[in-house]
């Protein structure tokens, strides 16, 4: 890792709930990682990585630990504070998508441009061309209840670049997308969303596409539990799949 911190958090901590309903999701994670960087959270359901990067999108507030973002901390903001610094900082790729079924597909990328206060004609010009390199040219007017799920999915990762955000949040960003598709979208995500003062950070059960990540950041029980190289991920990946068809 080297270049410019984006990310510095130091034993972060969440629970949901109190008493005897407390479930602790997270119990001290520690993560840096720099601008440039594309970082994958990997593991078991429940281990915690959603409510990290929750966190990390300044969605949710930790309990405990340090955290720096781009250099703010988000837990020191109001909630005004918060919301305009996510806004101008942040994009966010939802496994749910989080669409807004009243409008277009074309109005609903152009969602962070026109919040921010950038032109309608401007907003609608650079979310056209974002849901081209996507591959839905031709159906910016549809509702996206008229699309597929993967198409949905697709709407979602160009709304979440449009504004060139500084770091980049996704969670399971390819879970919906055949395997061509999928690569095709994390070869934009890459280009977007990594350079000298931009950083992704993506959860995913998708070893298809652990290539595209700088390191992959292994968790289990609400902990780190060891982080790898993501190219040395997939060959090893690779080797014990071609091992097991050979022993077939």
């Amino acid at each position: 890792m080297s270049g410019t911190l984006a990310i510095d958090a130091k034993g972060i901590q969440k629970t949901y709930g109190t008493g005897d309903a407390a479930v602790t999701a997270l119990r001290g994670v520690d993560l840096s990682a720099s601008f440039g960087e594309m970082v994958a959270l990997v593991g078991p359901s429940g281990c915690g990585k959603t409510t990290f990067i929750s966190i990390l999108a300044g969605l949710l507030s930790r309990d405990g630990g340090s955290m720096q973002l781009a250099g703010v901390d988000p837990d020191e903001l109001n909630n005004h504070q918060r919301t305009l610094w996510r806004r101008g900082n942040v994009g966010f790729i939802f496994q749910q998508f989080n669409l807004v079924p009243q409008i277009s597909v074309l109005e609903n990328v152009a969602i962070p441009l026109l919040l921010r206060g950038d032109s309608r004609k401007d907003s609608l010009e650079r979310a056209a061309l974002l849901l081209e390199r996507v591959g839905l040219k031709g159906r910016e007017q549809a509702r996206p209840t008229k699309l597929s799920g993967g198409q949905q999915q697709r709407v979602a990762i160009a709304r979440s670049l449009v504004h060139g955000p500084r770091i980049l949040v996704c969670d399971e960003p390819t879970s919906a997308l055949d395997g061509e598709t999928g690569q095709r979208v994390m070869e934009l995500v890459r280009e977007q969303g990594c350079g000298p003062d931009r950083l992704v950070v993506l959860v995913t059960h998708d070893e298809r596409i652990f290539h595209f990540a700088d390191r992959i950041v292994h968790m289990d029980d609400g902990r780190v539990t060891r982080v790898v190289d993501g190219k040395i991920e997939m060959a090893a990946l690779r080797a014990a799949a071609a091992a097991e068809e050979n022993q077939g």
